[in-house]
């Protein structure tokens, strides 16, 4: 049974991330990941709410695992850094990489400090 639901959260995060990242992208531009970039501090600070909940051990493979890992995207934040860097626009590189460092701490303890308060 924990299959299947790791299966079907897996499935419905990675739409969502799909769904999230093309609304943001389509009205952000293209010049800068904000699509990507929004998915994955979103997904910081539902993963520390999560983790301040205290889950058992196969709610938090759900939530967290299944449904937030398959929501988020380290692979596509390094091939769109990677591929700022390659079109020589270095600022939006490394401010890729700063921000999505500093927000998705920030985020995660957001998300945390508020599970704490659940």
């Amino acid at each position: 049974m924990v299959w299947i639901g790791v299966i079907l959260a897996g499935g419905v995060g990675a739409v969502l991330r799909f769904l999230l990242d093309g609304a943001v992208a389509r009205r952000a531009g293209k010049s800068f990941p904000f699509g990507t970039l929004a998915v994955n501090i979103s997904g910081a600070a539902l993963l520390g709410f999560l983790g301040a909940l205290a889950l058992d051990r196969q709610a938090a493979l759900l939530a967290g695992t299944a449904f937030v890992g398959s929501y988020t995207t380290f692979s596509t934040w390094m091939l769109e850094t990677q591929r700022l860097g390659e079109e020589r626009q270095l600022r939006n590189a490394v401010a890729n990489v700063v921000a999505s460092i500093v927000l998705g701490i920030g985020a995660a303890l957001l998300g945390q400090w508020i599970g704490g308060l659940v």
